[in-house]
């Protein structure tokens, strides 16, 4: 549990860097890490508490896994919307006439939000 919690931790405050600064690559990279880390975390939790029984049948469990999954399309969503967003503004930095500006005043392309790893592509699933 403290291993999820500081994972957390991490990831809140790599996105609030990515966020700042979408252009930056390697902000991204750190919050694909730090989510990473948030996931495997959250696979050994998960891993731990189907050992025991009574915790599987607690009601606080099943709020858990549907908190989880809600989570995880609230993820998806928004990964997909910053995606159409970055997408957006690319192409516009590129057209006329605001490629002209873009250019004179140092406009970056923004980074996509990508997943290397094909296994971390796949959401986890949980049975209780």
């Amino acid at each position: 549990l403290e291993a999820v919690i500081a994972a957390r931790s991490q990831a809140v405050s790599a996105g609030a860097r990515a966020a700042a600064d979408p252009t930056d690559a390697q902000a991204m990279r750190g919050m694909l890490n730090a989510e990473g880390a948030l996931g495997a975390g959250l696979g050994r939790l998960l891993a731990i508490s189907e050992s025991y029984p009574q915790l599987k049948a607690d009601a606080t469990m099943a709020q858990l896994k549907e908190e989880l999954a809600s989570t995880e399309n609230r993820i998806a969503f928004a990964r997909q919307a910053y995606n159409d967003s970055v997408m957006a503004y690319n192409t516009g930095r590129e057209q006329m006439p605001a490629a002209m500006i873009a250019n004179a005043c140092n406009f970056r392309a923004a980074t996509p939000y990508e997943i290397e790893n094909i296994a971390e592509r796949v959401a986890p699933v949980v049975k209780f």
